[in-house]
């Protein structure tokens, strides 16, 4: 079920490595090098434990690893956090030797200043990042002298939403070694009282199911979770850990009125989830991408999900279809009652929707407000319905209107407020933050459908959340000049199973009662709900929400109200942005909450030879640039990676660095524009790296024999990945999945062991294990006579390319030696010829320089070599037509 917002929260992981390794900035780390015979188990994980407190939806989790370097030198060990993308971190730290080094929540910009310096002197750095469906990852490392101990403690808070009428938690749990006490512990206090509490986990086992303890009583509930080391171990005799999974806690409360209102210090929360209601009719029309890009898998899990929501029409129901590419196809004319007659008939309709063309949204968008308004003119439809418009699309739109900002508005113009629009987003190209803002101005959510196996219960499952709605234009009230920050208090539908959340501040101290007013349209009739607290009554009630925390309901309000804000800010405009901003940063640092415009700095202070460590925990966001996303990339290539820069640019310079003799050797390969060559090969790890040469423009008589690499394609058959890299665009297909993405993008991608980040100019690219790379896009004058766009290739990480690589570049990965002599003048002073010994060979080479454009994309760097004429003959192993290849990914 893809469940709204879930608290989907574990996953941790301490991996050990020698002190000296990097740790890379933004969580990417580098690949670790590791003696086979360099014991594993020197720093031992032996304690874990998960301690979450829930008081009234409200979740503190408090994360807790224990760590001890038994070796007599120093380690490193890291400590990584799968968090609920909709979680704020509020605390950080570290206690190393009984000393605590605690977080500090700062404006972004402040942290990352502190950040960017800590990275530039070699300092451990850890950041939140974007890690799967519900989560985003909190990585950080830390060295650990000799016979010493860590403890980290990570805090986070999220509101629990009700979905399908329970709550849940996803506690994904992957140790990665058995650990001595492993400990699962939530406590749960609902003051409304507890109605059912249950708690599973995917790997549980006929052994394990005593171990997970419940129970609960009146308003609360325990869980517990504390296997013994034989009870975590896959076998009798096994050293791998059975726990690898997720572990689910499910409850949901007693609901004798609709509303419940809890006030505690001032804040009041109320809670509004009426139950047993009739059905309100809806009319929905299903606007449906089937463009090029659909096609396959995508087009296939969208058709089996179709039919299944087609199925769970009701008979008191309208629907329609709309279908589109560059071409806009209607089931009907009007919307449809949902007879099972008309159901079948629209079972074929489905079945034989194929994928063509482009990519069209603003028309049949328009088409689908269009439907819906024929048949309210003709009263087609019932007075007390709802009426929506699901979106599913993949792409960005590339024929008719075009521009996401006049397709917004025109959007917004034609639905003036009367329906309510969805958007699905399918996959990872397309821009997900123009779809964000198109559903947010138009009363909708968007949702991002992801392209895995489940991607046709991805999309059942939010049709499932909003397929039966109950009420309808709900409007709350609260005593006048008696409240002030009062959170979202209208919403135009409620949906059964559901939960409305409000807080906000009582301002009026002499109050004795508290009275909510809920108006609201159901399916039958105009609806009205009245609740009143007595004030009077207060005290005995804060004694009891004493049993987790008592500040609940403030900080419960300070989380709505950022939360919504945030939203407010992703369709605002200047100077309402700027205000919105200003009004996030203050609630998040009064609150210390690490929110998209805060970061958690912990700093480490400096030993006696080393400059202090600093830590940063920073918050993802989908939809908004990340600045420390582009520094990532900025940073690491302009510190060389591992110091030791392969790479080929321009007209195409081969550039070779030789660390041991502080220099470099350079050649370049002339041949004809089309000509495929290959760079590196490795049949040992299935890797390959191939370009494809383009030549300048050709004009009247002038004739230029200058190449430059236009594409490139990088393999990896274990992965079963192929990636092209062109001037316009980045495809990545894994096995079957084929995912493009635009230069003008900053996107973040993170899957089965590939890491990519595209910054508008520069692409980082990780494939495994010592595989990392980076792709510098050079653009031109758009209307120049003579150039064109063309693309640099620069290796970061090849120390795990094993002794079988190969390629133009490939083959100096594991180093080169050579001698100079005999250096003396030429024609030109500033480039003398000398005698090279080289692969016992002795070359004529001239001193010159090239140019590395890492740490500047537009001007570059000279870089001092010594030029290898006529092709790198005697340099490169055979002749340059050696390494002409027959396509892009061509692999030995």
């Amino acid at each position: 079920m893809f469940s709204m917002a879930p608290l989907g929260y574990l996953f941790l992981l301490c991996l050990l490595a020698p002190a000296n390794t990097d740790f890379v900035i933004n969580g990417l780390r580098n690949i670790q090098k590791r003696s086979t015979q360099e014991p594993i188990n020197d720093v031992e994980i032996y304690s874990i434990n998960i301690d979450s407190k829930v008081t009234s939806r409200f979740a503190h989790n408090v994360i807790k690893s224990r760590a001890v370097n038994r070796a007599n030198i120093s380690k490193e060990a890291f400590f990584d956090v799968d968090l609920p993308k909709t979680a704020f971190i509020t605390n950080f730290s570290m206690i190393i030797d009984g000393v605590t080094y605690a977080g500090e929540i700062k404006e972004k910009e402040v942290a990352k200043k502190q950040y960017e310096t800590a990275v530039s002197r070699g300092q451990t750095a850890g950041l939140v990042r974007a890690s799967g469906r519900k989560t985003e990852k909190f990585s950080v490392s830390v060295n650990i002298a000799s016979q010493s101990k860590v403890t980290f403690e990570l805090v986070y808070e999220e509101m629990l939403k009700r979905n399908l009428g329970k709550y849940e938690m996803l506690i994904q749990v992957k140790p990665k070694t058995i650990v001595k006490q492993f400990k699962i512990e939530v406590d749960i206090y609902e003051p409304q009282g507890i109605n059912f509490l249950d708690a599973t986990a995917t790997f549980i086992t006929n052994d394990l199911l005593p171990v997970v303890k419940k129970s609960f009583a009146g308003n609360k509930g325990h869980i517990s979770f504390n296997p013994t080391i034989d009870q975590q171990r896959k076998c009798l005799t096994c050293a791998d850990t059975l726990l690898d999974g997720v572990f689910t806690v499910t409850y949901d409360v007693n609901r004798e009125t609709p509303g419940n209102i809890q006030i505690v210090n001032g804040y009041f929360v109320h809670y509004f989830a009426p139950s047993k209601l009739p059905e309100v009719p809806k009319n929905v029309v299903f606007v449906i991408d089937r463009s090029g890009s659909m096609s396959g898998t995508k087009m296939t899990q969208t058709k089996e999900a179709l039919l299944k929501i087609l199925m769970d029409l009701k008979e008191h129901d309208h629907f329609n279809y709309v279908i589109f590419d560059d071409r806009i196809d209607e089931w009907k004319d009007s919307l449809i009652k949902a007879t099972p007659e008309k159901v079948e008939e629209a079972k074929t309709f489905i079945t034989g929707i194929s994928a063509r063309s482009m990519t069209n949204i603003n028309d049949p968008l328009l088409r689908a407000v269009d439907l819906l308004d024929k048949a309210h003119k003709q009263n087609y439809l019932p007075n007390n319905s709802v009426s929506m418009i699901i979106l599913l699309t993949d792409g960005d739109a590339n024929t008719g209107e075009s521009d996401p900002a006049r397709i917004q508005e025109n959007a917004k113009n034609k639905i003036q407020g009367r329906y309510t629009l969805y958007c699905l987003g399918f996959g990872h190209h397309l821009d997900y933050s123009f779809l964000e803002k198109l559903a947010l101005e138009n009363a909708g959510v968007a949702r991002r459908i992801y392209e895995d196996s489940d991607a046709q219960l991805q999309l059942q499952g939010f049709y499932d959340e909003v397929a039966n709605p109950t009420l309808m234009d709900i409007e709350i009230q609260y005593p006048e000049n008696a409240v002030s920050d009062v959170t979202k208090s209208s919403y135009k539908q409620y949906f059964d199973g559901s939960e409305i959340v409000i807080a906000g501040r009582i301002i009026d101290n002499d109050l004795n009662s508290f009275t909510s007013e809920v108006k609201a349209k159901g399916a039958l009739d105009s609806l009205y709900y009245k609740e009143e607290v007595d004030l009077k009554e207060k005290d005995d009630a804060q004694k009891q929400q004493e049993y987790i925390f008592g500040d609940f309901t403030e900080r419960l309000w300070a989380y709505l109200t950022i939360q919504q804000l945030l939203e407010k800010r992703v369709f605002a405009k200047e100077p309402e942005k700027s205000n919105l901003t200003a009004e996030i940063l203050e609630l998040s640092l009064n609150y210390k909450f690490v929110t998209p415009v805060t970061s958690m700095v912990v700093t480490k202070p400096e030993e006696k030879d080393k400059p202090q460590d600093t830590f940063i925990a920073d918050k993802f966001v989908d939809g908004i640039k990340d600045s420390h996303s582009v520094f990532a990339i900025q940073k690491q290539t302009a510190t060389g990676g591992n110091k030791k820069v392969e790479r080929v640019d321009s007209d195409p310079h081969f550039v070779i660095q030789v660390p041991k003799k502080k220099d470099a050797l350079c050649f370049n390969i002339q041949e004809h524009p089309g000509i495929i060559l290959n760079l590196i090969v490795d049949p040992e790890l299935g890797i390959a790296v191939n370009g494809e040469l383009i030549g300048k423009k050709s004009s009247g008589n002038l004739i230029s024999n200058e190449t430059f690499f236009g594409k490139l394609g990088l393999i990896n058959k274990g992965m079963e990945l192929k990636i092209e890299v062109n001037t316009d665009k980045i495809i990545v297909k894994n096995g079957e999945k084929k995912t493009t993405f635009s230069w003008q993008e900053i996107v973040t991608l993170r899957e089965d062991g590939l890491e990519l980040f595209i910054n508008k100019k520069n692409v980082f690219l990780s494939m495994g294990e010592g595989a990392k790379f980076v792709i510098i896009l050079h653009k031109v004058w758009k209307n120049h006579p003579f150039n064109r766009d063309f693309l640099g290739f620069y290796t970061l990480d090849n120390h795990k390319f094993s002794a079988s690589v190969h390629g133009l570049l490939g083959q100096f990965f594991h180093g080169i030696d050579f001698e100079i002599s005999n250096v003396h003048n030429t024609a030109d002073p500033a480039k003398p010829d000398a005698s090279m010994f080289v692969k016992n060979r002795l070359l004529t080479v001239t001193r010159g320089s090239q140019k590395d454009y890492m740490k500047d994309a537009i001007n570059g760097s000279k870089v001092p070599c010594w030029f290898v004429h006529y092709n790198g003959q005697g340099l490169i192993d055979g002749n340059h037509t050696d390494y002409i290849v027959p396509n892009l990914f061509s692999i030995g």
